[in-house]
């Protein structure tokens, strides 16, 4: 099963124990109107749990979909739970959403507005492009996939690579000298897992993999990597 993250940054410092009163209890109802019936959609922040270097926690939201069913269409709840940690690595909080990156981005700007009253206190954690093309340089031999952005070529705005061994051609060296890596799917020479990454942190890991390994993951190779 493909698991997925994104990581953010907070631009203000919190203690780990103020963000955790701040969340604790949270829920928020609101009423969708469906004809003559009425759901109830629910917003909540549960299984808080503060430990010395972590605060992790699950977002649960609940949502309409529009199912057809017996030549109608019909409106059914459901609910959407994500898993968030909040760790301090060098003097900064930073936020995982373990969610794909438009969901990420949602349930980070709403628990900016739960913590500082408004969106844009919890922002994308970017990972400078010297050190997005070292982690794929240490990796070299295992590469599947380069993406380049920022490309001082006229008219070209994006640039791609795919196969097996992307470090050995001279197209990647040519492409390295026009423009920076955005995206990469490489296989780490440390944990064995082939993974995914962006400038802009989403992390995507490919391999088998329990949530709490691809957790800690991100923690020892991923962290490390952020401005």
């Amino acid at each position: 099963m493909v698991l997925a993250g994104k990581i953010f940054a907070l631009r203000e410092d919190a203690a780990l124990d103020a963000l955790a009163s701040k969340l604790r209890g949270i829920q928020v109802s609101r009423i969708f109107e469906d004809g003559e019936r009425q759901i109830e959609l629910e917003t909540k922040v549960s299984e808080l749990t503060l430990q010395d270097d972590s605060l992790t926690g699950i977002f649960s939201q609940d949502q309409i979909m529009e199912v057809f069913h017996r030549g109608e269409n019909t409106h059914v709840p459901r609910t959407l739970e994500a898993p968030f940690i909040f760790r301090e690595y060098n003097g900064k909080m930073l936020l995982i959403v373990l969610e794909k990156k438009l969901r990420a981005n949602n349930i980070a700007n709403q628990l900016s507005k739960t913590l500082f009253i408004t969106t844009g206190e919890i922002v994308e954690a970017r990972i400078p492009a010297e050190n997005l093309k070292k982690f794929h340089d240490e990796n070299l031999e295992n590469t599947k996939i380069v993406f380049f952005d920022d490309i001082d070529v006229p008219n070209v705005d994006k640039l791609s690579l795919y196969g097996s061994e992307l470090g050995d051609t001279s197209l990647y060296a040519d492409y390295s000298s026009h423009g920076s890596i955005w995206y990469t799917v490489v296989k780490s020479s440390k944990y064995g897992y082939v993974i995914g990454l962006t400038r802009t942190s989403v992390v995507t890991v490919f391999s088998r993999v329990e949530r709490q390994d691809f957790v800690k993951y991100i923690f020892d190779e991923v962290f490390p990597l952020i401005a």
